[in-house]
C-alpha cells in the first residue's frame, strides 16, 4: 500500500482573448449598463479577465494545461491511471459524457485509465485533489492527472453587473503520484446544502430544452459573509490535522474569488499578505480553474519552492467548502 502522495507537475492555460475592464465597461454601455475600472477593482480587486472563444470548450483549455503539467512531471499521457476533472461549466448538458472523458480522448490516452468530473463549483479543485490522494494512498492508482477548467463566460448574464465582471475562463492541472515521502499532509472537505440558494444556476433540463435560468445567480453579501468564515475554519482543522501552525505554511493559495475575502482569510491566519499567491486581479474568479492556475504560476516564477509547504483553499456553490495543505 502506497502511503504518500506528492504533486510532481503542474501546470495552466488561459485563453487568448484578455478582456480588461475598460473592454468590459465599453461592452456594457453598448447595453446601458454603467460601471467602472474604480468600481469593479474596488469591490473586488480584478482588473481583467479571459474568455473563450466561441466554440472553445472546457475540455480545450483542460487539454493544454493537462499538457503542460505531464511535460513538468517528465511523464507521457498512458502513464496516467486516472483522470479527475472539476468543472462546472462541462462541455455536454447534463454532464455526459464527463469532460474527463473527453479530455482523456484528446489527451489520446489508450490505457483505459479511469475518468471522471467532480461538481463542487469553486471548491472543486480542492475536492478533486482530496480524492486523488485518497485514491493514491489506497493503493488504487498511481498517477492521478487533476484538472479545473471552465468557461464561465457561457453562464454569465451580461445584463448584471454584480455578476458579470466577477468571472473569467481557464484551466489549471497537477500531476499527483505515488511517494516515499509526504506530499498531500492533510485535506478536509464540507458542505451545506441550506445555502443552495445562494450562488447557483438555477435551471433545469426539461424535456430536452432549459427550465429556468441558465445564468449564474449570486447573493455577493451573503457568499462573502459565509466564506469568510468557512476558509478559516477549515485551514485551521488541515492544520491541526497535520499537526503544524499556520506560521510553518510557506504560502497561501486561496480560491481566486474577491480580494477582499483572500485578504481577509490570510488576516484571520496570521500570515502576511506578501505570503499569499493573488491572481485574481488578472483572471477574474475562474471557479475550479483558480486555484491550480495561481499554483502552476507560483511554481513557474520561482515563489513556490520544493519542500514549501502549501495551503490551498476554496469556497463554493452548494455550499462547498475545503482545505489541502501540501508539501511541495
Amino acid at each position: 500500500m502506497t502511503s504518500f502522495s506528492k504533486i510532481i507537475g503542474t501546470g495552466s492555460y488561459l485563453p487568448p482573448r484578455r478582456v480588461t475592464n475598460q473592454d468590459l465597461t465599453a461592452q456594457l454601455a453598448q447595453q446601458g449598463i454603467e460601471t467602472s475600472d474604480e468600481w469593479i477593482v474596488s469591490r473586488s480587486g480584478i482588473s481583467a479577465r479571459h474568455y473563450a472563444e466561441d466554440g472553445v470548450l472546457s475540455s480545450d483549455l483542460a487539454v493544454e494545461a493537462a499538457k503542460r503539467a505531464l511535460e513538468m512531471a517528465g511523464l507521457q499521457p498512458d502513464d496516467i491511471d486516472l483522470i479527475i476533472l472539476a468543472t462546472s461549466t462541462p462541455d455536454f448538458l447534463g454532464g455526459f459524457p464527463s469532460t474527463a472523458c473527453v479530455v482523456q480522448r484528446k489527451l489520446g490516452i489508450t490505457n483505459n485509465c479511469a475518468a471522471f468530473d467532480v461538481q463542487a463549483v469553486c471548491s472543486g479543485f480542492v475536492y478533486a485533489l482530496s480524492i486523488a490522494d485518497s485514491f493514491i494512498k489506497s493503493g488504487a492508482h498511481r498517477k492521478v492527472l487533476i484538472i479545473g477548467a471552465e468557461v464561465f463566460s457561457r453562464i454569465l448574464d451580461f445584463t448584471d453587473r454584480g455578476t458579470c465582471v466577477l468571472f473569467g475562463d481557464g484551466a489549471g492541472a497537477v500531476v499527483l503520484s505515488e511517494s516515499a515521502e509526504p506530499g498531500i499532509l492533510a485535506s478536509k472537505m464540507h458542505a451545506d446544502g441550506s445555502h443552495a440558494d445562494i450562488l447557483c444556476v438555477a435551471g433545469t433540463v426539461s424535456k430536452g430544452g432549459l427550465a429556468g435560468s441558465g445564468f449564474l445567480y449570486m447573493d455577493g453579501p451573503a457568499v462573502f459573509k459565509l466564506a469568510v468564515s468557512v476558509l478559516d475554519k477549515v485551514a485551521h482543522e488541515a492544520l491541526d490535522s497535520a499537526g503544524m501552525q499556520a506560521s510553518e505554511v510557506d504560502w497561501l493559495i486561496p480560491h481566486q474569488a474577491n480580494i477582499r475575502i483572500m485578504h481577509s482569510t490570510a488576516k484571520k491566519l496570521g500570515m502576511p499578505l506578501e505570503k499569499m499567491v493573488v491572481t485574481v486581479d488578472q483572471h477574474g474568479n475562474t471557479s475550479a480553474a483558480s486555484i491550480p492556475l495561481a499554483l502552476d504560476l507560483a511554481v513557474r516564477d520561482g515563489r513556490v519552492k520544493k519542500g514549501q509547504a502549501v495551503m490551498m483553499e476554496g469556497v463554493g456553490g452548494g455550499f462547498t467548502w475545503g482545505a489541502v495543505l501540501a508539501r511541495m
